[in-house]
């Protein structure tokens, strides 16, 4: 068994997997799902430090969500506007504002902190 201690190397993050793998399926409230929670919780700080994960692009975020539901673009109409302004969002040729923003996050749960972040805008090439 191994010891319960910080995650300090890359051999230490692949030992505390490999006891997880083992612990997978340990019934509650035992000794070893207390082990498991700990070692989960140890190696979520080790994957947080090592291995962060970039907040997806906002236009990306929104394409996601409507994809993963199954939504079509249509359904953008009463957050963003018109057919032509829901193109010129997607297509980066027009920035979210404040109120776009707001709708998404209240009709689509997209997080308002991934929807707030800069993201490049296509250059007018007149």
């Amino acid at each position: 068994m191994l010891e319960t201690r910080p995650i300090r190397t890359e051999a230490d993050y692949r030992a505390a997997l490999d006891e997880i793998e083992r612990l997978f399926d340990a019934k509650l409230n035992t000794p070893e799902s207390d082990r498991l929670e700990v070692l989960t919780t140890l190696v979520e700080a080790y994957e947080q430090r090592h291995y962060p994960i970039e907040a997806p692009d906002p236009i990306e975020a929104v394409l996601y969500y409507l994809e993963s539901r199954g939504l079509s673009v249509d359904e953008l109409e009463p957050v963003i506007g018109s057919k032509a302004e829901i193109a010129d969002i997607l297509h980066r040729k027009q920035a979210l504002t404040l109120e776009m923003i707001r709708g998404l996050h209240q009709q689509l749960g997209i997080p308002a902190q991934i929807l707030i972040q800069p993201y490049p805008l296509m250059q007018n090439s007149a």
